[in-house]
């Protein structure tokens, strides 16, 4: 692990594009009154990058032949995925005040054919990436161009159908897909490394056939010019980055916190608290 950069990802400071990103989690967050609130807030940056940078995309034309693809697998972390598709206008920001709710399109783990801009449904870990694996190859089969671009959790790929379809990638050649692994290095039950420890992982995802890179997942540039390597990419090789991410991201008391995986609830100390992170 680089514990270089996974300091200075801790240390690096929010812009107002990335803070005004978290601001409409909040929303949601308080609106549904409980969310994976630090699964969310350690992605914000990879998603806002590819979206606003990289990804050919259009709301009013969900079904474009076209498009790039993005899979959020690690489905929990779909506040940050809502967040952004809003900002995009694939929905109104409103409907982030009813998240969770009943009769809400916006669930706990995102929905294909509910939630415009969804490309899959996700929540069971592991399941993204082999669907993400099959559209890169369809793409290559047709001769498309676009891109298909798959996040999947740290805690995630313990699933063994994680490497299955790694490895599917690479004996298809399929330059065409991109991975993010967004390494906060907390899971569900604990940090990584006392769950499964994940290291060697750049070792790993080589001996799978992916060329690969690691970079701070909270830096803008890094993000920027990683992804436009991946657009040259020549080597015929599918591509993975490690982030090096915060869990809890711009909030002091849910950084590095397992606490703050999840909430069914906030007190109003900690609603206050996490307004006042963001002004």
């Amino acid at each position: 692990m680089n514990k270089l950069l996974n300091k200075k990802a801790l240390k690096i400071k929010l812009d107002n594009r990335s803070k005004y990103l978290r601001q409409l989690i909040v929303q949601a967050l308080i609106g549904g009154g409980r969310g994976h609130m630090g699964s969310a807030m350690s992605l914000v940056e990879i998603l806002r990058v590819l979206y606003d940078k990289f990804i050919e995309f259009d709301p009013k034309n969900l079904k474009k032949r076209n498009r790039d693809r993005l899979i959020l697998s690690k489905g929990h972390g779909c506040l940050a995925l809502y967040s952004i598709l809003a900002d995009k206008k694939f929905f109104s920001k409103e409907l982030l005040n009813n998240t969770s709710k009943t009769g809400s399109i916006l669930g706990g783990h995102p929905e294909y054919s509910k939630v415009p801009g969804v490309e899959v449904s996700t929540g069971a870990l592991g399941h993204g990436m082999p669907i993400a694996v099959g559209m890169s190859l369809a793409a290559k089969i047709k001769k498309e161009k676009h891109k298909i671009y798959v996040i999947v959790g740290d805690g995630e790929i313990n699933e063994g159908s994680i490497w299955e379809s790694a490895l599917s990638a690479s004996k298809h050649n399929l330059s065409n897909l991109k991975v993010f692994v967004d390494y906060n290095k907390i899971q569900s039950y604990g940090f990584t490394k006392d769950v499964v420890d994940l290291e060697p992982l750049i070792d790993k995802w080589k001996s799978f056939g992916f060329d690969v890179s690691e970079i701070n997942g909270h830096d803008i540039n890094q993000l920027t010019k990683n992804l436009i390597e991946f657009k040259k990419n020549k080597n015929n090789k599918p591509s993975v980055t490690i982030c090096h991410t915060i869990k809890g991201k711009g909030f002091y008391f849910a950084e590095n916190n397992p606490y703050w995986h999840h909430k069914n609830s906030f007190t109003d100390e900690e609603i206050e608290e996490l307004n006042n992170c963001l002004k």
